[in-house]
């Protein structure tokens, strides 16, 4: 990894900041996309200390805004990106203490626009630089949680939720089962270059709850109840690692892996082409300049 170039939104926390670390170990020149520059910073230092490895460096990036995303990637080359081998789109928004839809500087519902159409967004607006990679990895990350919803199906008409029957929880599962269909159309997109694009299922992880000052005394309660049963963001991390370096998965896309690296399937529904192109129809309708 010491040559490679890696990409991971919401590395300065959790998971994220874990997967970067491990990277960073490994010689690779890290860059965390966070949406508040102060606690970028401070997780910036963490892991230099932590690594000694220099090369790691922050984008100040908010993946609800087309303008900040558009801006990070103008701000990436002007500090001179040249190329990408890995961008890991591990950034989401779940507060499970939102009761009514947030919207995001574009009016646009927040879950929405920041698990899905800003990583679409920024893969790209970064395909210039993934295309002068030698191999490049997409890694897009979804969640266990889904296989709770068996049911759950995008809602084509109205993914924001805006016509009513909002809740956070709905809306995160819509936006991370689109992430598993839109790793499936990019393999496919990327089919015949070295470029792949893979998806992770993240399984329970112990998480900070001081991120999340908003949740009573009940949810802390649930959370401490489930992080018995959770893995450490450290143990998760590494399957993010292992999609990024292994030499083995230079030609694997398309696939869906777990936290025990096994291959797991989206669904029927989700593998559907019909339910996939309706999903690109709808995500062109925000994000115009996704081409086929």
């Amino acid at each position: 990894m010491k040559n490679k170039v890696c990409l991971i939104t919401g590395g300065n926390a959790g998971i994220g900041k874990a997967a970067t670390i491990q990277l960073a170990r490994e010689g690779a020149e890290v860059i965390i996309a966070c949406r508040n520059n102060k606690r970028g910073v401070t997780a910036l230092e963490q892991i230099k200390n932590k690594t000694g490895n220099e090369k790691v460096k922050l984008v100040v990036m908010d993946l609800s805004s087309r303008e900040s995303i558009v801006g990070g990637c103008e701000t990436l080359r002007t500090d001179g990106l040249n190329h990408l081998d890995v961008l890991i789109h591990n950034a989401a928004d779940f507060d499970i203490s939102r009761k009514t839809p947030l919207l995001s500087a574009d009016g646009i519902e927040t879950v929405w626009a920041t698990n899905h159409l800003g990583p679409v967004l920024l893969t790209e607006l970064l395909e210039p630089e993934l295309s002068l990679s030698e191999q490049a990895r997409v890694i897009t990350v979804s969640s266990q949680g889904l296989m709770m919803h068996p049911r759950l199906k995008i809602k084509f008409e109205d993914p924001e939720f805006a016509q009513g029957g909002y809740r956070v929880d709905k809306a995160y599962y819509q936006s991370k089962l689109a992430q598993v269909m839109y790793t499936i159309w990019l393999a496919e997109k990327y089919h015949g270059t070295p470029k792949t694009a893979n998806c992770v299922r993240v399984t329970n992880v112990k998480i900070d709850l001081e991120r999340y000052p908003s949740l009573s005394a009940f949810q802390k309660r649930l959370y401490s109840i489930k992080s018995k049963f959770s893995i450490t963001p450290d143990e998760m991390a590494k399957v993010y690692v292992w999609l990024a370096m292994d030499p083995q998965l230079a030609k694997q896309s398309g696939k869906y892996y777990d936290e025990k690296y096994r291959l797991v399937g989206g669904g029927k529904w989700a593998e559907s082409p019909e339910n996939i192109r309706q999903l690109i129809a709808i995500t062109q309708k925000y994000l115009p300049e996704i081409k086929p």
